[in-house]
């Protein structure tokens, strides 16, 4: 079974850049794709970006397009999520999680494995 934990988070000012990684061990990290989710107080978990268990495709959530980017190091079991040009509204936690499919999803109830979460706080 794979277990994921992140880091990276963090407080930044407006404007700023944080990259999240999200490391992968007891399983075969490659056969996932892997997205990001966020949640804000109050608020239901978020969709951020995924990508495909290779790599060579990704998908976002368009209020991050542009600023944020999704990659992924296999021979290091990890996904990060490298995110500039952030505003106060990207304040959240932070989830990696596993989804052992091909297709691509936003949909969090999708996804098999969930990390703990990693703070972001971006002040204005």
């Amino acid at each position: 079974q794979v277990q994921l934990v992140e880091s990276g988070g963090g407080l930044v000012q407006a404007g700023g850049s944080l990259r999240l990684s999200c490391a992968a061990s007891g399983g075969t990290f490659s056969r996932y794709a892997m997205g990001w989710f966020r949640q804000a107080p109050g608020k239901e978990r978020e969709f951020v970006a995924v990508i495909s268990w290779g790599g060579s495709n990704s998908v976002y959530v368009d209020s991050v397009k542009g600023r944020f980017t999704i990659s992924r190091d296999n021979a290091k079991n990890t996904v990060y999520l490298q995110m500039n040009s952030l505003k106060p509204e990207d304040t959240a936690v932070y989830y990696c999680a596993a989804e052992d499919s091909a297709v691509l999803s936003r949909r969090a109830s999708l996804y098999d494995l969930w990390g703990q979460g990693t703070q972001v706080t971006v002040s204005s």
